[in-house]
């Protein structure tokens, strides 16, 4: 449910703030100063006016446990923003933002519980629907992506990926039509696209009940098209490159996945993949695309 929307119970800080996130409307993020945004990652006004609407509540307004939040909550947005969109490392958070242990522990609460995926999916919905669209797909392009890994990286979560010559993670994605990111699971490098895409595909027609075909390269021929019809009632189009071809050659469909990769490789975080976690790499891309979404929707409402 929208911000905007809940019932609140408890009596408003007396303070006016000038800012109108819940932390500092209920909360207690009036005792810290504001900031001057100035960084090409800060959102806008119009941005944040969607962003808000977006946003999960927080469990302590809802009487769920917790204390009122101290730190105002279109800061600590703006914080992973920076980090996502430039790359730096959590201890090099600059310091006009909260202190970077602060912003950490927001990233990983809503990491944790599921709210930047919450977060992530309401906008997609809103951006769908500004579009002329139905907020639930019912068709999808799916890809893999394979990127280095860092040294933080453990042994336990990264291999080599003898096709491209990584030694790293692979992204497994699922886009709609207009290339809005559907799902993502992240793995070693040397699991191969059709094994990843039976579990992804599992979770994707859980959660997509109107989905019912998706469009794929030729890395998921084989028994993943029949798993696909039999086990998931999914219809796997493949779109094969002719072999006569040569050069780049803009395929059917499968470009829009391509072009999705694209928008995210503009996140300097996710050039490489650095996270300790795979959770915490797939956390990065559903951040580097709310960005994507957060932008378009200002500029149709503006």
């Amino acid at each position: 449910m929208p911000q905007s929307s809940v019932p609140v119970s408890v009596e408003s800080n007396p303070d006016t703030p000038s800012c109108d996130c819940l932390a500092h409307v209920y909360g207690n993020a009036v005792d810290h100063g504001e900031r001057v945004r100035h960084y090409s990652s800060d959102m806008t006004d119009r941005e944040w006016a969607q962003v808000r609407a977006a946003m999960p509540v927080p469990g302590w307004l809802e009487g769920r446990g917790g204390q009122p939040e101290s730190y105002c909550h279109r800061q600590m947005i703006d914080a992973i923003r920076f980090l996502v969109d430039n790359g730096i490392k959590w201890r090099a958070m600059p310091v006009d933002f909260p202190a970077w242990h602060r912003v950490y522990v927001f990233f990983r609460r809503w990491r944790d519980k599921g709210l930047v995926k919450e977060f992530h999916d309401r906008l997609r919905g809103k951006t769908r629907t500004a579009a002329g669209r139905g907020p639930e797909p019912t068709a999808g392009i799916i890809d893999s992506q394979s990127v280095k890994a860092a040294a933080s990286v453990p042994a336990s979560s990264r291999g080599f990926d003898g096709g491209k010559k990584i030694n790293g993670r692979k992204r497994h994605i699922v886009v709609d039509t207009t290339g809005l990111l559907l799902a993502v699971m992240v793995t070693a490098a040397n699991v191969t696209d059709r094994e990843a895409a039976q579990v992804l595909l599992a979770r994707l027609t859980e959660r997509f009940f109107l989905l019912r075909l998706v469009w794929a390269d030729g890395g998921y021929t084989g028994p993943l098209v029949d798993f696909a019809a039999k086990a998931l009632r999914l219809a796997l189009m493949v779109v094969k490159r002719d072999a006569d071809l040569s050069g780049f050659v803009v395929l059917p469909r499968r470009w829009v996945v391509e072009r999705t990769f694209g928008w995210l490789m503009r996140s300097r975080r996710l050039t490489r993949d650095y996270e300790r976690r795979t959770e915490t790499a797939e956390a990065m891309v559903l951040w580097s695309m709310t960005m994507v979404m957060s932008r378009r929707l200002a500029k149709q409402r503006g």
